[in-house]
């Protein structure tokens, strides 16, 4: 299902600002790589990259790139509705659920994500790879397989009494 960012009230947080170069003939290109996540902080998220030779350039094409990766997240209370692990590339971040008032306990990278995707009460640990974008899809990945108890019940056929017991 495809999310509208133009309906959306968007918020941007820049993760990560690289310098990359290409050797040429003439000696070395730099241009700037920037990853940006966009979220509404309501269950709305996504992640985009952006490259340019100036860093506001590769900020704006991040921010583009992000609004067209939106993904939406189940949230129960102020925290997700159950323990998973997302996985992108060597990085693994494990995202669990915390009662209300632990606030967001998380590395850099997925902290940003966890904030703007709406969740006040969540734990993160990062395992593996601390490389800013595996990080940032790894969390986008767990955020992106969870499933709340109704959409599970609707899947079964059954009634969220009969999936709880």
């Amino acid at each position: 299902m495809r999310i509208d960012p133009s309906a959306l009230n968007l918020k941007e947080k820049v993760v990560f600002i690289n310098r990359v170069a290409k050797v040429v003939k003439g000696g070395r290109n730099f241009r700037f790589s920037a990853l940006v996540v966009v979220g509404d902080e309501d269950g709305h998220v996504g992640v985009g990259t952006g490259k340019s030779i100036e860093i506001p350039e590769a900020i704006r094409k991040g921010i583009e790139d992000a609004k067209k990766n939106l993904i939406e997240v189940p949230i129960i209370g102020t925290t997700v509705p159950h323990s998973i692990a997302g996985q992108f590339g060597t990085g693994r971040v494990l995202i669990m659920t915390a009662p209300e008032g632990t606030g967001i306990i998380a590395g850099g990278p997925s902290r940003a994500v966890l904030e703007l995707a709406g969740l006040k009460d969540v734990r993160a640990k990062s395992v593996g790879s601390n490389n800013p974008r595996n990080m940032v899809n790894a969390t986008i990945d767990g955020l992106s397989r969870l499933k709340t108890a109704e959409h599970i019940a609707s899947l079964r056929g059954k009634t969220v009494e009969e999936i709880l017991g």
